[in-house]
């Protein structure tokens, strides 16, 4: 069995050993959104919820119509619709693959308890690389919450039909085969793409990845045909898959998901390849006990409220939670898998 695909195995089983590890529905008008913009949402009502925490502020480490994006608004939605907290605040903060806030986190620490930062995988990945100077060591644990499949996706007229037709003009000759992703060259996405050739039994280090700075910009690029396709995660491009807009040619689940049962998945194409990526919070270092525990507390309720089973059907999302010193144990199993990864694609 090839490296890569035993990764992508691995790293299924890792998600399930540990109780396992966005959403593109942004109209173009927010596509012009600031590269730090706040919005303010209030709880629509209290459904019989007791109200644990009066409010939390989002802290968005990317662009709008990005994973990191999709995963925190939906979270604050759910939270202040089912009355467990009183209203929510998000901030998109974008720069350096996310680290411009997780430095702007750190060094503001005191000033922020109030705060939870979304992230995922790539807090590992850039880590690893060196392009961070911090890891998710530096931060205060709080939970892993879903999990989100990758996706590959091309235009609407585009010629490519399935994964199949990807990888063969993938071979015929891979510069002329761009795949786009929503953050830096050796991130998730430019991973996914090379695991899922690898299982194609092409050469993965040929990928042409084009990086752009979160979802929503890697989906305008794909719209205007500037790239050939786009990796990215599963619920970012359910929307657009409705609408008509864009075709879903792979997702890397073991099968169809239900948010929409029309993408195939790259195992039922035969390619062997599975993958979730985990997503969860952070709050700041030195986050007092109390307070990262009345965070914890509130994600765990949250899951079992109507307000959210509707927010993770509509995203195709995996319920995970891997509350505090259990996230830590799956972050630095996951890294020692990743660093492997990276080192044999020349990563590091």
């Amino acid at each position: 069995m090839k490296f890569l695909m035993n990764f992508a195995i691995n790293m299924s089983k890792t998600y399930q050993a540990a109780m396992c590890v966005g959403r593109f529905a942004v109209m173009s008008a927010m596509m012009s959104i600031a590269m730090m913009s706040i919005m303010f949402l209030p709880a629509a009502h209290a459904a019989g919820e007791q109200q644990i925490i009066d409010s939390i502020h989002f802290l968005i480490p990317g662009g709008a119509g990005g994973g990191w994006d999709g995963t925190a608004r939906g979270t604050g939605e759910a939270l202040t619709n089912s009355g467990l907290v009183g209203s929510a605040t998000f901030e998109n903060m974008s720069g350096g693959g996310g680290g411009k806030a997780i430095g702007y986190l750190i060094e503001n620490a005191d000033s922020n308890h109030n705060t939870l930062m979304v992230n995922s995988t790539p807090i590992v990945i850039r880590s690893l690389t060196g392009r961070f100077p911090h890891n998710f060591r530096d931060l205060t644990m709080i939970s892993g919450t879903i999990g989100d499949y990758a996706a590959f996706i091309v235009g609407k007229h585009s010629k490519i039909k399935s994964f199949g037709d990807l990888v063969t003009a993938y071979n015929a000759d891979p510069k002329k085969v761009a795949i786009g992703g929503g953050s830096v060259p050796g991130s998730m996405d430019h991973l996914v793409a090379a695991m899922a050739m690898e299982a194609a039994g092409a050469d993965p280090t040929r990928v042409k990845y084009i990086p752009y700075d979160a979802g929503g910009k890697a989906m305008a690029a794909l719209l205007s045909g500037e790239i050939t396709a786009l990796s990215t995660g599963f619920s970012e491009a359910v929307e657009l898959a409705k609408a008509g807009e864009i075709n879903i040619i792979g997702v890397t689940s073991a099968q169809r998901v239900d948010a929409y049962r029309d993408a195939k998945t790259l195992k039922e194409q035969g390619y062997a390849i599975e993958f979730v990526n985990w997503r969860g919070f952070f709050g700041a270092p030195g986050l007092p006990k109390a307070k990262a525990e009345e965070y914890r507390k509130v994600i765990a309720k949250m899951y079992d409220t109507p307000e959210w089973e509707a927010v993770r059907a509509r995203n195709g999302w995996v319920n995970i939670h891997n509350p505090g010193n259990q996230f830590t144990a799956f972050l630095e199993k996951q890294e020692k898998i990743i660093q492997q990864l990276m080192v044999k694609l020349g990563f590091l």
